[in-house]
């Protein structure tokens, strides 16, 4: 009960403190709202960062294989990999066959695909270097994006090599702006095809994959217009919690369907999104890390200032300790008053060093809405918590050597 009395006396002297000497204490929190805005734009950025790389790439399904003659790494001897035979969209026939006889298997389809750039071409609007996909009706079994209006192809369409296309966001909003496309017909490759549907918008980050600007269309019509052979990728849908087993049947499906000896190395390459997240995430961490240091200086040099400023409260007041400490006071109430003081201070600079950052993130998600920003929780949590550390490690050395003072040496300070 005693010490409890005693908190509840430090507190209400500390505040009693601060109200009265109100133009320093915003001074001094000042630096403490720098650092606190400063870390917490870091923590924002980094958490935007990952949302975006991790929005753009569940475009590529985290239960998808892909399989190509290239990895999705740099490689220094490009040769051997340029020399490797192409991998042929035909092979999606006998695996998927294969994957029909063993249900219980880890692999669920192959789906065949295609691709170049191309340019489209509506009336007066035209728009250039757009990602164009032929593939089978069954992508959409394994496509990581809604449609905004429309449907897929279907079957039916695909093997009459029917000449419709579902289009990506920005396609469509470039090429009838204000309007729905549906219906709508334009060129592709110089080529008329019929708009059956319109992906809902993605949004693409860092340059990484985007469903907005591609078209798609049945692989037998692209084979006509566009293929001169049967080089392209396979996509094969494997049992999420059994991806390491999926890779390896995969892998053994693949040799024997390119007919390879026990001897021959793979001449295919088994990419999937964990490839890409295992180059990026080094990245981030980098960013986070600099990140995070550079503007943990700002608070540093906050925490100076709160030192600075304690001690200054310090040498002010020791008559007052002295008067206190022979009144009776203990070294612990006399610690508890100036440690509560700079804890105080920090946590208001924290508090409104967190609403500066919430409004300058709302500024930036609607002046840059394609930019994602993340602002979690666990971000207030690390401010509070580092407004906290911060007041607790620049007070203690000020409110330690205020509880050391003798009491008549104190009482003699001018």
């Amino acid at each position: 009960m005693r010490f409890l009395y005693e908190l509840t006396e430090s507190v209400r002297i500390a505040f009693a403190q601060i109200a009265a000497h109100k133009l320093r204490s915003a001074l001094t929190a000042l630096g403490v709202i720098i650092g606190i805005v400063a870390v917490t734009l870091m923590g924002t950025a980094i958490a935007g960062i990952n949302a975006g790389v991790d929005r753009s790439l569940a475009g590529f399904g985290d239960d998808v294989f892909f399989v190509s003659k290239w990895p999705w790494r740099d490689v220094s001897d490009w040769w051997n990999y340029r020399n490797r035979r192409n991998i042929l969209i035909t092979y999606a026939k006998p695996m998927n066959e294969w994957i029909a006889a063993h249900p219980d298997g880890p692999l669920k389809l192959a789906v065949p695909d295609a691709n170049t750039m191309t340019t489209v071409v509506h009336g007066d609007y035209r728009v250039d270097n757009i990602y164009l996909m032929g593939t089978s009706a069954d992508y959409v079994r394994i496509a990581r994006s809604d449609l905004k209006e429309g449907r897929f192809f279907s079957e039916p369409e695909s093997q009459s090599a029917a000449n419709v296309v579902v289009i990506g966001y920005d396609v469509a909003d470039a090429l009838f702006p204000g309007r729905s496309s549906l219906g709508e017909t334009l060129r592709v490759g110089g080529h008329l095809f019929r708009v059956v549907g319109v992906a809902a918008r993605q949004g693409s980050f860092l340059g990484l994959f985007s469903w907005d600007s591609m078209v798609l269309m049945p692989l037998p019509i692209y084979r006509r217009y566009f293929m001169w052979n049967d080089a392209g990728e396979l996509r094969v849908q494997a049992d999420v919690k059994r991806m390491g087993e999926a890779k390896e049947e995969l892998r053994g499906l693949m040799r024997r369907v390119r007919q390879l000896d026990p001897a021959v190395p793979d001449d295919f390459e088994l990419n999937e999104q964990a490839t890409i997240r295992a180059q990026l995430d080094p990245i981030e961490y980098g960013i986070a890390i600099g990140g995070l240091f550079i503007t943990g200086l700002a608070l540093f040099v906050g925490a100076i200032g709160i030192m600075n400023i304690t001690f200054v409260s310090v040498k002010e007041r020791t008559r007052e300790i002295g008067t206190r400490k022979a009144l009776g006071a203990r070294r612990r109430t006399i610690l508890l008053q100036f440690l509560i003081e700079a804890v105080a201070i920090c946590l208001v600079g924290g508090l409104l060093g967190l609403g500066l950052t919430g409004a300058l993130a709302a500024l930036v998600s609607a002046l840059a809405p394609s930019f994602p920003v993340a602002f979690p929780f666990w971000l207030v949590l690390l401010a509070l918590g580092a407004a906290v550390t911060t007041g607790v490690v620049s007070g203690f050395a000020p409110a330690w050597s205020a509880s050391k003072l003798d009491p008549v040496e104190a009482l003699r300070h001018e």
